[in-house]
């Protein structure tokens, strides 16, 4: 961090941030998941050992490429691995052993400490739609996204009562230089929410710079992990510069890294479940062993994106079984070594927030659920293969994240939800309306959507008779109307907004 962003960081104002306080609206927001349900065990003892035995000799037999990445092959051969050009080979068993100093269990800050989320165990966090260049809405139809569509996504997941992060690159904002823009994204998630984000990957520098405000906000980050950011892996088996430069900031910081394979079935990993899960692990034990090669103890999280692929169009398909199979099974994986899991989502390949949309999506969310996913990306507003973030389907899927809420809570069992009372109260040939466990416990006892319509058809159709995607426009213009940003200290945002002002002026505009 600069001489002058640490002398801007030390000034006061806490006065006026707690009046700011004092006065500002609470926005509701449910906490992070904690599963009181099992997870669904797909594989067999004998699947998992052999899978997970052929992975290990994936990564002594064929190895990883770290490419354009000298220090990292140092490092690799220090640690006693076969280095051959940018080709990797490890040893059996090296990895998993460095593997080892990953914690199983992190927590993430927030700026408002009500809002720090939980990342491993039987915990679930949310976090929505990462990286589209385009945006959906009923009003515009297709189009490219702009930094007014990012902070209106930020806003979005701020309102949302069921989103408990506010994610990375919600979508990515192209009127903004490429080198720049990144400082804008970091900046709304820092001042437009208070929810946990996510940092930069797309170069190290601006993972560098993503730390650096974050000494500012957080006045001092003192071992604290405040961000969580996404590693992709260059499937098959190829980790570039770019990810892994960003990763060794990240990790010396001490701040998470989800490290993900992106896999699409077919065209880069094998078309059976297996073999899939076989290359998954193999690169996820390389990419968590290099982050501990970096720092021993850097949070980090086993992700895998997995969707398959249409042999037909080539076009990548979700919602489907074998992904679902592959999410399952990676979920067991992640579990007997010991990491945070990361996969699942609100995936689908529709053009619009249709029926297929909702199908694929909540195929997807379910499978997340019930595969013991701990962090959740693009749990809400994905659209089109990831290409588009959708305002109505942001909305439609933020309101169904309440659905997982639910299920996971389980199944009550004490004396109240016996209900034996209710039971001989009505006896034969009554109904349950007026009873008093009824009366006791109507408010809380069905979890009902803030979204979908249950009216009789006559009101409906008064109404306009308006679609599901009618009603998200409705919402996102009122969530977005009646929107208020958390507080802040002004000497913080003021910080920040001469960090980016500063950085932005160092370097000439590059949409390259």
């Amino acid at each position: 961090m600069t001489e002058a962003a640490t002398r801007r960081r030390g000034r006061g104002g806490g006065g006026a941030a707690r009046r700011a306080e004092r006065t500002a609206i609470r926005i509701e927001c449910a906490r992070f998941i904690e599963r009181n349900i099992p997870d669904l065990e797909l594989l067999s003892e004998e699947a998992l050992q052999i899978i997970e035995h052929n992975a290990e000799t994936v990564l002594e037999e064929i190895g990883v490429a770290f490419v354009e990445n000298p220090a990292a092959l140092e490092r690799w051969k220090a640690a006693g691995a076969d280095v051959s050009g940018e080709r990797v080979r490890i040893p059996r068993g090296l990895a998993r052993k460095l593997c080892a100093t990953a914690p199983g269990m992190f927590t993430q800050h927030a700026r408002n400490p009500d809002r720090d989320v939980e990342i491993g165990g039987r915990s679930l966090v949310l976090a929505p739609v990462y990286g589209p260049p385009f945006v959906r809405g009923a009003d515009g139809g297709r189009r490219y996204a702009t930094i007014e569509d990012f902070r209106n996504f930020v806003k979005l997941g701020y309102m949302s009562k069921w989103l408990h992060h506010s994610g990375g690159t919600v979508c990515e904002p192209t009127d903004v230089a490429v080198n720049k823009r990144h400082l804008d994204m970091l900046h709304a998630h820092m001042t437009l929410s208070d929810k946990p984000f996510m940092g930069s990957v797309t170069e190290p520098s601006r993972a560098r710079d993503s730390v650096d405000m974050c000494e500012i906000l957080f006045g001092g980050l003192n071992g604290r992990t405040v961000m969580t950011s996404l590693i992709n892996i260059n499937s098959p088996l190829t980790f570039d510069s770019t990810m892994m430069g960003a990763l060794e900031i990240y990790a010396a910081a001490n701040q998470a890294c989800i490290i993900s394979p992106f896999i699409v079935g077919g065209a880069m990993a094998p078309v059976s479940v297996a073999g899939t899960l076989t290359q998954v692990l193999a690169e996820v034990l390389a990419g968590v062993a290099y982050s501990q090669l970096i720092r021993a103890g850097a949070p980090v999280i086993m992700g895998a994106f997995v969707t398959s692929i249409d042999m037909n169009s080539g076009a990548p398909t979700f919602g489907t079984p074998e992904a679902a199979q592959i999410t399952y099974g990676a979920g067991q994986l992640a579990r007997r070594l010991g990491l945070p899991y990361r996969s699942a989502g609100a995936f689908n390949g529709s053009k619009l927030p249709d029926a297929q949309a909702a199908y694929e999506s909540a195929n997807s969310l379910n499978t997340g659920l019930l595969s013991g996913v701990n962090f959740m990306l693009h749990a809400c507003g994905w659209l089109e293969g990831g290409l588009v973030s959708s305002y109505e389907k942001f909305v439609m899927d933020a309101d169904q994240l309440g659905v997982l809420h639910r299920l996971a809570e389980g199944v009550k069992i004490d004396e109240e939800a016996q209900a034996l009372d209710a039971i001989r109260e009505v006896g034969p040939g009554g109904h349950y309306l007026g009873c008093g466990h009824t009366q006791r416990n109507f408010k809380g006892a069905f979890w009902r959507s803030d979204l979908l319509d249950y009216k009789p058809f006559e009101t409906w159709e008064e109404e306009g008779a308006r679609d599901t995607q009618a009603l998200a426009s409705v919402r996102v213009r009122k969530l977005l109307a009646d929107y208020q940003a958390p507080a802040m200290d002004p000497a913080i945002r003021e910080a920040l907004d001469a960090f980016v002002a500063e950085r932005k002026a160092a370097e000439t505009d590059a949409f390259l």
